[in-house]
């Protein structure tokens, strides 16, 4: 947990920074108690995804450079970032989950939902393909994965387990296969890993198992990885991502920032940060890590607003 004496000094230095002209550089949170609001701050609660590929990182410090304010978030499962969004502990969160996202909203913690950006969930596993699911669509798989499980041995499946968007994602693909989730969790060949995507994919790997993973986490890791992408695209797969701000008249004792936070929602959706988002990780892995939103409002199954209209 981070002390308040110690996040005491962090500010007191990044506020000296700032005086003196000079940039601070975003900073990842790794326990959100102890932090505080603060108009030349911006606390984001975000998806691992986001944070895993660097993403965040490169987006943080453009925003950063030209707003002169500190740009911070906790890394988690969309779940618990939504859920820090609830108690008021973030200003902005960035998620994959558009049933968890639309209940934020409706509850009226969350305001001004913009689309900046997507990619596909896979599925990735053995290069033997032991469970025979190349070729299938996601459900498809899902049921070839569950039925092949009961009597092979090394048909094995690792899910994140963690309450994120793609553990909400994964549930759905069960139940379209025809599956009961928590049937399927009692099962020897299922693997809860309780983790973040990398964790997860990492214990697929030594397990050589399936895993259900988003395209852009996967990429990054690749090189380390023995699993191969063996389900890849079909609008099942389809991986949306959102900002959306929290609520300042919900949690009027907090401090929401509210002018930076709206700002980061339009630096997202500007034009020059989705030429920019096209081509982020290209140069590295050959290929971009993220499709940028602008003019897919029906891909996404999004109104033009939510890719394109600044938040007054």
């Amino acid at each position: 947990m981070m002390k308040r004496a110690v996040l005491g000094t962090i500010l007191l230095i990044a506020a000296l920074l700032l005086c003196s002209g000079v940039v601070v550089s975003a900073e990842k949170i790794k326990d959100i108690n102890g932090t505080k609001h603060a108009e030349d701050r911006l606390l984001i609660g975000t998806t691992t995804s986001l944070d895993a590929t660097g993403v965040l990182d490169e987006l943080a410090k453009q925003f950063e450079a030209e707003n002169n304010v500190k740009v911070e978030w906790i890394a988690v499962g969309t779940g618990q970032a939504i859920g820090y969004g609830n108690s008021g502990d973030v200003d902005i969160v960035m998620v994959h989950d558009r049933a968890a996202e639309n209940k934020f909203l409706d509850s009226g913690n969350g305001l001004d939902r913009r689309v900046f950006g997507s990619n596909y969930f896979m599925i990735a596993g053995p290069e033997s393909d032991p469970a025979k699911i190349a070729g299938k669509s996601a459900t498809e798989a899902f049921k070839t994965i569950a039925d092949a499980g009961k009597t092979d041995s090394k048909v094995v499946f690792v899910s994140r387990g963690d309450g994120s968007g793609t553990h909400a994602r994964e549930k759905l693909l069960w139940k379209g296969a025809g599956l009961d989730y928590s049937e399927v969790n009692k099962t020897s060949w299922y693997i809860d890993a309780a983790s973040g995507m990398g964790q997860t994919l990492n214990m697929a790997n030594e397990k050589d198992a399936y895993v259900l993973t988003d395209s852009s986490t996967y990429n990054t890791m690749a090189g380390n990885l023995t699993l191969k992408p063996v389900i890849t695209d079909g609008s099942d797969l389809l991986n949306v991502y959102a900002v959306i701000r929290v609520n300042p008249e919900k949690f009027s004792d907090a401090g929401i920032n509210v002018d930076t936070g709206k700002k980061w929602e339009n630096f997202l959706i500007s034009d020059a940060t989705q030429k920019w988002l096209a081509d982020f990780g290209t140069e590295k892995y050959g290929k971009p890590l993220f499709v940028p939103a602008k003019g897919d409002a029906a891909k996404l199954n999004v109104t033009d607003e939510e890719i394109s209209s600044p938040v007054a």
